[in-house]
């Protein structure tokens, strides 16, 4: 069989973060991310959808082991991300807004480099039941 087929992961965390853009004025950074902007920072219970695109291993009929990705989603978001302060406690957001589109764009550079570079990757982020971002788009 050589066709193509998705595969995809579902998990979630839960993460606080306050968007903030320090080269602002306060008045500025409230009128863009307004609530977003709470000097106390906020929560989202994130759900997150990860998707493989590849041709299914003759031997496994797998296109990946789903326990794979799983495991490798808890060792690179879970054990970063889960109950922590994105921008007090993550490196990775030290230097950068802690939006839902730089935080799927994060996850994805973090599994790419665990996923076979042969498989398609596509990370899908839910801040909210309503409002989720994709990369790469």
């Amino acid at each position: 069989m050589n066709h193509k087929v998705a595969v995809f992961r579902k998990e979630h965390f839960n993460a606080a973060h306050r968007l903030h853009n320090p080269a602002w004025s306060e008045e500025k950074n409230n009128a863009e991310f307004g609530l977003c902007n709470n000097e106390h920072y906020h929560g989202h219970n994130y759900e997150l959808v990860v998707k493989l695109v590849g041709v299914p291993d003759p031997a496994t009929g797998y296109v990946m082991n789903l326990k794979d990705l799983s495991e490798i989603i808890r060792e690179e978001v879970h054990t970063r991300f889960d109950h922590k302060n994105l921008n007090l406690d993550a490196v990775e957001f030290a230097n950068l807004n802690p939006t839902a589109e730089n935080i799927a764009v994060v996850i994805y550079q973090l599994l790419r480099k665990r996923i076979p570079e042969h498989l398609e990757l596509t990370v899908r982020l839910y801040e909210t039941k309503r409002n989720f971002v994709e990369y790469p788009a």
